[in-house]
């Protein structure tokens, strides 16, 4: 049975897109962007859909709905993440994607937007349906991915596991003699499957590094210094880990299932322990359970967004009392949110820049695939650290130049590279 959407639903799905034109449109008018490219740049260049039938492991055959989105490549193969989620939708895929180009070319990484994924909760599916779903997605497809076209690579409700599956379905749609260089099809993937070490804690890490510079230049001593971050997957436990061995206290968290706060400060990795154990935070013995609300009015130095989009809105950021939001989601600040913020003089350090070391160790990940070489931990970390330091003070200093927000200038400077390789090539025919 088809399952309709709501109109909040769908509302909501708009919303999602319309944020990111707003703030698009926004760079633009403090920008002497082309209007040709304006006009190139407003819309994906492809948005496939897909319907795929998988044989279940209860006998039953079930039809599933897959999007991949392609946004931009002229900088390089389009790139982005696959998400398994009851609530993927095409609107959000666009924005996501769009969100991708502009974080690729802010890092002067060869790689345009992308974004896709499946809809389906994956909680309620045994890991063995989980294989042959990814496996007959990749298969649909088809050549719509692949090493030098779209490369996929984790998000929300996907992992490792699944990008090694994704990868091995791929290398098997091509001539044997070809499999070996395709392992570069999807990043994300495990070690022993040509993945990159320190992928994992990436954007966690690109988040830290963004932040420290933020501190730095405000002055705020990192020892002590109090966080509260949404949303404790991947990469808001790899950043509080991290931020704890430099002397923070995360002294509030959540997830789907609540929020809890501790002033004294929680341990990171026994919270990540229980999820492990447990799935999510539901239960958890220590701290406070409070109320959404409460949560986003805990007093704090740095507040990370690393849930969903569309999480600060306007009533979210009246509530909030902190220094800087530090974004680890894609969108999770709306606009009349972002100027109500800047109103408090809160500053935001956008996705585009804050969570961007995911796909800047995908890139060295893509580039140890097609070398055929393996890169230590500490060459990736020592490499991400200079780049992302480096694209954070870049953008600093277009803000102070130019007297406007990181968001802003963020983008300014992803605009001005896209707008530099068009004129060179210009439009062929």
């Amino acid at each position: 049975m088809q399952v309709m959407e709501s109109e909040e639903e769908i509302s909501t799905k708009e919303f999602v897109f319309a944020l990111a034109d707003g703030q698009l449109e926004k760079a633009f008018q403090m920008t002497s962007i082309d209007d040709s490219l304006k006009t190139i740049l407003k819309q994906p260049k492809n948005e496939i859909i897909l319907h795929f039938p998988v044989k279940l492991s209860d006998g039953k055959t079930k039809l599933f709905k897959g999007y991949r989105v392609q946004h931009s490549n002229i900088l390089g193969p389009f790139k982005g993440g696959i998400r398994f989620h009851e609530n993927v939708y095409l609107n959000e895929c666009k924005a996501l994607a769009a969100w991708m180009t502009w974080k690729c070319a802010l890092q002067n990484v060869p790689f345009g937007g992308g974004k896709g994924g499946v809809k389906f909760n994956p909680a309620n599916y045994s890991i063995e349906d989980q294989e042959h779903i990814t496996r007959r997605f990749t298969h649909a497809l088809g050549n719509n991915i692949g090493p030098e076209w779209d490369i996929p690579a984790p998000d929300l409700g996907t992992n490792s596991q699944i990008m090694d599956w994704m990868m091995d379905t791929y290398s098997n749609m091509v001539p044997a003699h070809e499999k070996q260089a395709k392992k570069g099809a999807v990043t994300g993937k495990s070690i022993v499957c040509g993945g990159s070490q320190g992928r994992e804690e990436a954007t966690g890490r690109g988040i830290v590094h963004c932040v420290t510079q933020w501190a730095n230049e405000n002055h705020l001593p990192l020892a002590n210094a109090t966080v509260a971050i949404q949303g404790y997957g991947n990469v808001g436990s790899n950043a509080a880990q991290i931020l704890h061995r430099m002397g923070t206290k995360l002294v509030a968290t959540g997830d789907h299932t609540g929020y809890w706060r501790c002033p004294e400060g929680f341990n990171p990795f026994k919270l990540s322990e229980y999820i492990e154990d447990n799935g999510n935070l539901e239960g958890y013995p220590g701290g406070e359970k409070v109320s959404r609300d409460d949560f986003f009015a805990t007093e704090c130095d740095i507040f990370i967004p690393a849930a969903l989009e569309l999480q600060i809105g306007e009533h979210e950021a009246k509530l909030m009392n902190c220094k800087v939001v530090a974004e680890g989601a894609d969108g999770p600040t709306n606009l009349e949110g972002e100027q109500i913020l800047a109103d408090k003089d809160i500053t935001v350090i956008p996705d585009i820049l804050a969570n961007s070391g995911g796909v800047v160790v995908s890139y060295y990940e893509w580039l140890q695939n097609k070398r055929s070489e393996m890169w230590d931990l500490e060459d990736v970390r020592s490499r991400l650290e200079l780049r992302m330091k480096y694209t954070y003070q870049q953008a600093s200093e277009k803000a102070r130049e130019m007297r406007i927000n990181l968001r802003t200038a963020c983008y300014i400077i992803a605009l001005e590279r896209l707008q530099a390789v068009y004129e060179r090539r210009g439009i062929w025919p």
